[in-house]
């Protein structure tokens, strides 16, 4: 665990985002230094800030008294006083590469060398705004699931030029104030949390659109089951609790159009993998699929085994794969 005793950061940006930051960081501890451009907005800070930990307060939320933890929250006049002498900074300003790219300019000037400076950014990459930095290579996205000090995930978000140790002391010091990091190994806009929140809000859509439920019903169905069941046990660990084999069926019900999944998921059956562990091979399972023939099924070994679990169910994977060879084929022609 990662020593923050005694330590300062500095939050740039006092809006709903960068107050929220200060809680989580004051809460742990820390020193925090925030500041925003409009002397306004940074006037009514601490006044709001005590607003949400009253609220929390009451729910039980605090170890500390309020009145405590808003004493490590400090106003700085200016960027240069917020900067000083800080380990961390979160920027949370706002959503628009030419103004992340202004700040970090500043920010990468005025903060010690050694400074982690992370941002706040729900979906920009770190080398939008970072690569003629100076000192790039301490720059990372930390994007926080608002508010963070209710809802601890934190995407960790490098450029493909920021050093290995800058990965790993953001990811310690966000566990250290109490955060879940998890690390987002390659550059994607909209990292992870919220695609994957657009990919089910996309079917949500199209099954209200398409006639099938309410709207009232498809929100229970997140609130009273899946958003129950996610809370506490993620999609791959529920996989793996479960027989990979009736995953297979349904993929087969699901995804007819796609044997990859189903060849892997088989795979992982018979091999009695872990599937989180065998998704390393999941590639591998794609390009031999890209490449075979029906018939080479037959002397596959690995499959001769799948065979005799899934019995005639092999039958329609072998439909499959050789639709989709026929159909690669017509493409190409």
């Amino acid at each position: 665990m990662l020593d923050i005793k005694n330590k300062k950061v500095a939050v740039i940006g006092s809006g709903l985002i960068g107050r929220a930051w200060a809680i989580v960081f004051a809460r742990a501890g820390l020193q925090v230094n925030i500041y925003d451009q409009s002397k306004t907005a940074l006037n009514d800070c601490l006044g709001l800030t005590q607003s949400l930990l009253e609220d929390a307060q009451k729910a039980g939320l605090l170890k500390e008294s309020v009145s405590v933890i808003l004493s490590r929250i400090h106003l700085a006049e200016t960027l240069e006083s917020a900067c000083s002498e800080v380990f961390f900074v979160q920027e949370n300003i706002r959503e628009t590469v030419e103004a992340k790219l202004e700040i970090f300019v500043e920010l990468d000037r005025l903060t010690p060398s050694t400074a982690v400076l992370a941002s706040s950014t729900s979906w920009l990459p770190t080398s939008l705004f970072t690569e003629r930095l100076p000192g790039r290579s301490r720059c990372l996205v930390g994007h926080p699931t608002n508010p963070p000090y209710l809802i601890p995930l934190v995407e960790v978000s490098p450029a493909p030029w920021t050093d290995p140790q800058t990965i790993d002391r953001a990811i310690k010091f966000y566990a250290a104030v109490e955060q879940e990091p998890v690390l987002v190994k390659k550059e994607i806009h909209g990292f992870l949390l919220n695609r994957v929140q657009g990919a089910v809000l996309n079917e949500m859509l199209n099954l209200y659109e398409e006639g099938y439920a309410s709207s009232t019903d498809l929100d229970k169905v997140m609130k009273f089951g899946l958003g129950l069941r996610w809370s506490f046990m993620g999609p791959f660990e529920t996989i793996d609790l479960k027989n990979s084999i009736k995953y297979i069926e349904e993929a087969l019900k699901f995804e007819p159009d796609e044997p990859v999944i189903i060849y892997h998921l088989a795979i992982v059956q018979i091999k009695g993998q872990q599937f989180e562990k065998s998704l390393k091979n999941l590639e591998m399972t794609r390009k031999i699929l890209a490449n075979m023939l029906p018939y080479e099924m037959e002397s596959d070994p690995e499959l001769t085994k799948i065979s005799k679990s899934l019995g005639s169910k092999m039958i329609e994977i072998k439909k499959m794969i050789e639709i989709k060879k026929m159909i690669e084929i017509k493409k190409n022609i």
